[in-house]
């Protein structure tokens, strides 16, 4: 997860102590403020380290308090015990555009990601609909990948049993909030599609702007502006129509339980020759493979997967399921 940063200058400091006859204490306040309300560089929000080895993950909830919360993720979705309801559909707004360059793919250490910087102030991709809060809209903020060392494993949410070798996240805030970081601090802020990655001989086109890059990328904080322009709908499943949908948090620290999750049980093709490309990063002091959280604790927490049978259609009186007052927990 990201938010942006625009440098000042040092003589930008100075100027500003002159004017306003501020102490260096009350300065460096409003560098720092300055530094997280206007950004251009990406910088992690999360402040601190964390690994992916069993015992690292031990210990995110020593040095991450949210991550010992009760509604984590990812979870096991199993379709038995989820509930089918017809909810509405999700609508993916501008999907089908480019994204708005420069589009750059970065290696963090933890997963390569792109992030979505909209400098020209152009609407961005958007969502809404499914079971999401109604007149609400979620534009997308960046996405990033989760894939394992063998083709057993590597996707965060498992889906009737089956954990595949790598699962991608396209995140979206609410439009109401500033940035990643302001969303954050509220309750169903933000909204991430789960899409899963399937092995197959021959290789996904529509991933090649992507694959294409990573050799640019192989070692901890590479950075590289992708040569090709990409569209979310080219990396999206065939079918969205169908898909599981529940209340979480972030897969990484700080945890927040602000997610509202959309899983597709279709997978996405994704060749042996491709995935070995992701396999060949690094963290900076191993290869960067098995980046996926354990599995969390369901709880009392309800799964619900959108399903048009006509027996679901009328028995809710021919329409589609209204979701205000959408219940997700069990009592």
């Amino acid at each position: 997860m990201y938010f942006k940063i625009k440098m000042i200058s040092i003589t930008g400091i100075i100027s500003l102590m002159a004017v306003s006859k501020l102490n260096y204490f009350h300065v460096i306040l409003y560098y720092f403020y300055f530094l997280a309300q206007r950004s251009m560089l990406l910088v992690p929000i999360v402040f601190g380290h964390f690994g992916y080895s069993r015992r690292d993950q031990h210990t995110w909830i020593r040095d991450f308090k949210l991550c010992g919360g009760k509604f984590q993720s990812p979870v096991s979705i199993s379709s038995i015990k989820s509930v089918a309801l017809p909810l509405p559909a999700l609508e993916v707004i501008s999907y089908h555009n480019y994204l708005p360059n420069p589009l750059h793919l970065k290696n963090n250490g933890h997963s390569v990601a792109i992030n979505v910087n909209n400098h020209l102030r152009k609407p961005l991709p958007y969502i809404f609909g499914a079971a999401l809060d109604t007149k609400q809209e979620y534009e997308v903020d960046h996405l990033h990948f989760h894939w394992g060392a063998k083709n057993n494993r590597g996707s965060e949410h498992i889906l009737n049993g089956v954990r595949y070798p790598m699962e991608m996240h396209i995140v979206h805030k609410n439009k109401a909030y500033l940035n990643l970081s302001d969303a954050l601090n509220y309750k169903n802020s933000l909204v991430v599609l789960g899409v899963f990655f399937q092995l197959q001989e021959e290789d996904n086109r529509s991933l090649y702007p992507i694959v294409e890059d990573l050799t640019g990328v192989q070692w901890l904080n590479n950075e590289v502006h992708l040569n090709t322009p990409i569209t979310l709908a080219s990396l999206l499943p065939k079918n969205i129509d169908l898909f599981y949908t529940y209340k979480g948090s972030l897969t990484t620290p700080p945890c927040n339980e602000v997610v509202t999750w959309i899983i597709f049980p279709t997978p996405v093709p994704i060749s042996f020759a491709q995935l070995n490309k992701f396999r060949q990063l690094s963290n900076g002091e191993d290869v960067l493979v098995d980046n996926y959280r354990k599995l969390q604790d369901l709880g009392l927490r309800k799964v619900y997967v959108r399903r048009l049978s006509p027996f679901l259609i009328a028995k809710y009186n021919e329409t589609i399921f209204n979701v205000t007052n959408l219940d997700w927990f069990w009592h």
